[in-house]
C-alpha cells in the first residue's frame, strides 16, 4: 500500500514523500537497519548536556527539567540508542519531563505507541508535558497522544499553563509544530518556558520576557562534518542547528534528538537529551 497523503492533521506531506516513505517501509522490513546499527558501540553513545539557568521568579524553589525530542521509533532507530537516552533521563531524576515531538518515523502503530508510553513512564518524573512533531502529525497521532496521556503526560497544543506547585509562578507554553501544524505564537507571551518541536518557532515568539525555549527537529544535521552540519532545513534551523544559544533574552536549546529517519548512521551529530537546573533570579 502506497501512502500518498498525511494520515493526521499535519500539512506539507507531498505525494513524493509518501512514495519515498512507502518504499522505505518495504526496504526496511523487520527493521533490519536498526537491528544492524544496534550491534555497534556507537549506537549507545548519547550525550546529556547540563545547563544551569537563573530563570525562575524570586522565591521559587529550584526546578530540574529533562528534555527529549525526536525519538523516532521505527526501522532506523536502534533500541540501544533509545534505551540509553532514557537511562540518562532516569539518572537525572527530573522534577519535570518535557517531550519535544517526532516520536515515530514512517507511521504510528499500537506497538510504537506502547513502547513510547513504557519509555516515558520509566523516567518517573512527577510531571510531564509534550508537544507533537511533523512526523507525528503526518501519522495517526491519536495513538501517540492516547498512549502518552495514559501514562500521565499532558499534551499541549497552543496552550499556556501555570506549572504545578511549588512552581506556580512559572508558565509553560506548548506551541504546535511550526512546519506542519498550526502554531499560535501568542501563547508564548509571558511564558518563562516554551516547548516546541522546531527552532522555527523563534521568530514567532511574542513578548520580550527572559525565557527558555527547548526544541529539536534538526538532528544537528544528522550527517555533519567536524565544522558543522551539511544541511539543516529552514533558515532558523540552519543558524541554530544544535546546542545552547542566547538570542536576546531567550535561552534557546536545540537538541540533536535521539533517533533517525531515512538512515540510522550519524556523523559528528551524536544523539542527546537535555538537563536543565533552573533557580531563582
Amino acid at each position: 500500500m502506497v501512502k500518498l497523503a498525511s494520515l493526521g492533521r499535519g500539512t506539507g506531506y507531498s505525494p513524493l514523500r509518501g512514495v519515498m516513505e512507502s518504499v522505505l517501509g518495504v526496504a526496511y522490513a523487520r527493521e533490519w537497519p536498526a537491528r544492524l546499527y544496534g550491534r555497534f558501540a556507537k549506537s549507545r553513545r548519547v550525550r546529556a548536556p547540563r545547563h544551569a539557568l537563573a530563570l525562575l521568579p524570586e522565591g521559587t524553589p529550584p526546578l530540574r527539567l529533562a528534555f527529549v525530542s525526536d525519538v523516532h521509533l521505527g526501522p532506523t532507530t536502534a533500541d540501544e540508542t533509545v534505551d540509553r537516552a532514557f537511562a540518562l533521563l532516569r539518572e537525572a531524576s527530573p522534577d519535570m519531563l518535557l517531550l519535544g515531538g517526532d516520536y515515530v518515523f514512517l507511521e504510528a502503530t499500537p506497538r510504537k505507541a506502547s513502547r513510547l508510553a513504557a519509555l516515558v513512564a520509566s523516567v518517573r518524573a512527577p510531571y510531564a508535558f509534550a508537544v507533537l512533531g511533523n512526523h507525528d502529525l503526518w501519522s495517526r497521532h491519536g495513538l501517540l497522544e492516547d498512549a502518552l496521556v495514559g501514562v500521565g503526560v499532558r499534551m499541549l497544543v497552543n496552550q499556556k499553563i501555570a506549572l504545578p506547585a511549588p512552581w506556580g509562578a512559572v508558565e509553560l507554553a506548548g506551541v504546535d509544530d511550526p512546519w506542519t501544524g498550526t502554531p499560535e505564537p501568542g501563547v508564548t507571551r509571558g511564558a518563562r518556558l516554551v516547548l516546541c518541536h522546531a527552532p522555527e518557532i523563534l521568530p514567532l515568539l511574542e513578548g520580550d520576557d527572559e525565557r527558555l525555549v527547548v526544541c529539536g527537529h534538526t538532528h544537528g544535521g544528522h550527517v555533519a562534518l567536524p565544522g558543522g552540519p551539511l544541511y539543516v532545513p529552514g533558515p532558523v534551523g540552519t543558524r541554530y542547528s544544535a546546542g545552547m544559544y542566547r538570542v536576546g533574552r531567550t535561552h534557546l536549546f536545540v537538541s540533536r534528538g535521539v533517533g533517525a529517519t531515512e538512515m540510522p548512521l550519524r556523523t559528528f551529530a551524536e544523539p542527546d537529551v537535555g538537563i536543565f537546573d533552573l533557580v531563582a533570579q
